[in-house]
């Protein structure tokens, strides 16, 4: 069947330039994670494309263009701006994002944003029924349509229904503080299969519907749970994505990727070379990473003038002040320490706040001698992975934070973290700049052996055979095809998509 993807955002975005308007591609992890499952099979994307209702009024054109270059339909379902505010800047990343990441002091509980969220979820359910059979399976994605299974189920559709939540499930301590947490509840048993990230996650939903809806009963089945909604089975399993490992290990190799990466350490004169990449958001720890590589500096003399940091900053949500406050902090720390720190030829941290396309990127992550990722919590984080895959040399070290997702799969091999720890990240910095070459060959072989084992299209397999057909048994895998001379325009677009998690 075909596959129809729905998530808020469509993985393109319209691009202003000199009174000319084109199709790009977005950013983002989804967006990098999915392109090449629907680029391989053919499929349709369903999300709001960027622009509000009445703004781009040639549109239609310009996505036709967009699928024409991506090989797959995209179908907008569009907002107003009242819409976009509520659902998305309201309910969408006051409420649930800073909930669900265990930040609730950060949450705005405004009551129209439930509202507002309820109705753009109707919007994308009723987009969903005007262009999809009912014997197509539907995927929803992430944190901002956890209801348009509902609104599906409401308007009598029966066709089956997955849904995949990308940002971690809190425990029942911290979700039981949302007003609405009995109805969101209910609309995500509106789904055939809920999936997740780590089975934590999956433990915390269980546990949130055991405890507050007294009208179900739940189960064991294998790794899976079992949610008996009246007539009605929702499974719920625990399902890591991952990247196109060979995509990224394979551009990680090419001659001009090379080029860069020697070019970038030709720039930055010191033996080893720390990367921290991030997209700006209060999530991912970057001022705390900040405070401890100065810390590492102070406590561990020797590192001075044999390391630079490389922090690279994707902009993202800049209109909103909590954001702007952010990034200036991040950009008053770099100075504190570059102005501490600072000597003759040598400069520790290297901060560049701007998107990277994708052979920059693998350049940086080629270069690097240790990936320094340490977000105070996260659903999985690809960067871990892509930086891994890009480590054809095997001679990186990986530094995650204990609280990314990645940490299940990725914690035999990187150095484990607590981002809150800036003494215990200082000393893991030291350890991984003075580490033994066999150390950091062994480490890095078997990190990168997990993601090529578990790469993106094991993880869609995965997801659908297990929580989506009926006759697992029988389940038809899906493969990457080969390339065909005349997608090849469409793949080197596709392969452009940003890679900030």
């Amino acid at each position: 069947m075909r596959l129809v993807v729905a998530s808020n955002r469509l993985p393109i975005v319209i691009d202003r330039h000199d009174g000319a308007r084109r199709i790009v591609p977005g950013t983002g992890g989804l967006a990098t994670a999915l392109a090449p499952i629907l680029r391989d099979r053919g499929g349709l994307w369903i999300g709001w494309p960027g622009a509000l209702e009445g703004d781009e009024p040639d549109l239609e054109a310009l996505l036709a263009d967009g699928a024409t270059q991506a090989g797959y339909t995209l179908k907008p379902v569009m907002l107003t701006q009242a819409e976009r505010d509520q659902f998305y800047h309201g309910f969408s990343n006051e409420i649930v994002w800073p909930l669900f990441h265990d930040l609730q002091s950060r949450c705005n509980f405004d009551p129209s944003y439930w509202s507002g969220y309820g109705a753009v979820n109707r919007k994308f359910a009723q987009v969903i029924r005007e262009n999809v059979g009912r014997d197509e399976f539907v995927w929803v994605h992430d944190y901002h349509l956890m209801c348009v299974g509902q609104a599906l189920r409401e308007g009598r559709w029966s066709g089956r229904i997955g849904f995949f939540l990308h940002i971690p499930f809190p425990s029942l301590d911290i979700y039981a503080k949302l007003p609405w947490r009995m109805q969101l509840l209910r609309a995500m048993l509106a789904y055939d299969a809920v999936g997740f990230q780590t089975e934590r996650d999956r433990r915390n939903f269980m546990h949130c519907v055991r405890t507050l809806l007294g009208d179900v009963s739940t189960a064991r089945e294998g790794e899976r749970g079992i949610v008996r909604v009246g007539e009605r089975r929702v499974r719920a399993g625990a399902y890591p994505i991952s990247i196109d490992y060979q995509q990224f290990a394979q551009l990680a190799d090419e001659p001009e990727v090379a080029e860069r990466a020697d070019r970038l350490r030709r720039d930055m004169p010191c033996p080893r070379i720390i990367l921290g990449l991030d997209r700006l958001d209060y999530t991912k720890g970057i001022p705390f990473r900040m405070h401890a590589f100065r810390n590492a500096l102070a406590r561990y003399p020797d590192l001075q003038r044999q390391v630079s940091l490389v922090q690279v900053v994707v902009p993202s949500r800049e209109d909103i002040p909590m954001y702007q406050n952010l990034k200036a902090e991040i950009e008053g720390l770099v100075g504190q320490i570059n102005g501490q720190y600072t000597q003759s030829g040598w400069v520790p941290v290297h901060y560049l706040y701007r998107s990277l396309d994708r052979p920059e990127l693998a350049a940086y992550y080629r270069c690097a001698d240790v990936g320094l990722i340490t977000p105070l919590k996260d659903g999985m984080n690809l960067v871990a992975k892509e930086y891994c895959a890009c480590s054809i040399d095997n001679d990186s070290v990986l530094i995650l934070s204990e609280f990314a997702g990645a940490a299940d799969e990725l914690g035999r091999g990187a150095l484990l973290v607590n981002p809150y720890d800036i003494e215990g990240v200082a000393d893991a910095i030291h350890r991984a700049v003075t580490m033994s070459d066999d150390e950091r060959r062994a480490r890095m072989r078997r990190l990168r052996r997990t993601i090529r084992r578990h790469d993106i299209f094991a993880w869609v397999n995965e997801f659908l055979r297990e929580s989506i057909s009926t006759e697992p048994e029988h389940f038809t895998p899906i493969e990457r095809q080969p390339v065909a001379r005349e997608r090849e325009a469409a793949l080197a677009w596709s392969a452009s998509l940003g890679a900030a998690d």
